[in-house]
């Protein structure tokens, strides 16, 4: 169905895309460390290590600095709520897909980590990949992710409601966020069969008033709802 709609309305959707990249409000990634440990330094037990990886969102796009974006105060809530330190690291950049990811991570030394943490999906919309190779870039990602990390916990970001995009213009708003809905039913049906993942959902972030000025990324305040769910889905995973 939706590639009928696409042949329908393929010369509007082409115009308007071309209309939003060229007139989108672009901003920086958050500006800061990319890793570091969080928690009591007198505590003398092993930290847990997290590794965070995805695109734009991950890199923390609208906010200005990583200690209000994902990965940091994941570590930091992390540690608090676990009373161990927390190690943390973050590879991320915008406007990468799943497939530019693996690429990315092919070329790049990995720490060790017990929890895995990804968000990417977007730029697989917006690119119009097709969903099996979505999927299958994402699957790939995780694999080579486990074997070089030795993470046992996997926790999937599902992707963002593109349907009250207010950057976006309707009916590519309307289109974008029905992809993005095939993408992530894709995405739980995949964690749903793995004991060892969870999958955190972003319907509850469909609120433009909350959204960065780009209105295209989280606010500050959206980027601390996504922690908390990202820090008990990592929670849930923990051995009891």
């Amino acid at each position: 169905m939706l590639n009928l709609y696409k042949i329908t309305l393929g010369p509007i959707l082409l115009a308007q895309a071309r209309w939003l990249r060229r007139t989108a409000l672009r901003l920086p990634e958050a500006a800061g460390p990319r890793e570091g440990v969080e928690g009591d330094p007198l505590h003398s037990g092993e930290p847990l290590r997290i590794l965070v990886v995805g695109d734009s969102s991950a890199a923390g796009v609208g906010v200005d600095a990583q200690a209000d974006a994902l990965a940091q105060p994941v570590a930091k809530l992390l540690a608090a709520r676990t009373g161990r330190r927390v190690a943390w690291q973050l590879v991320a950049k915008s406007g990468m897909n799943t497939s530019e990811a693996l690429v990315m991570l092919a070329n790049r030394e990995l720490p060790r980590a017990d929890y895995l943490v990804t968000a990417l999906g977007t730029n697989d919309v917006t690119s119009q990949r097709k969903p099996s190779q979505f999927l299958a870039d994402y699957t790939a990602l995780v694999d080579t992710l486990r074997k070089r990390t030795g993470a046992a916990g996997l926790v999937v970001t599902g992707l963002p409601p593109l349907h009250i995009l207010p950057a976006a213009p309707h009916p590519l708003r309307w289109y974008l966020g029905r992809y993005a809905k095939r993408l992530d039913g894709l995405l739980i049906d995949w964690i749903e069969r793995d004991p060892a993942a969870r999958y955190v959902s972003l319907a509850w972030a469909a609120k433009p008033q909350d959204m960065a000025r780009d209105k295209y990324h989280p606010g500050p305040g959206q980027y601390r709802e996504w922690v908390e769910y990202v820090v008990g889905k990592i929670q849930s995973l923990m051995p009891s």
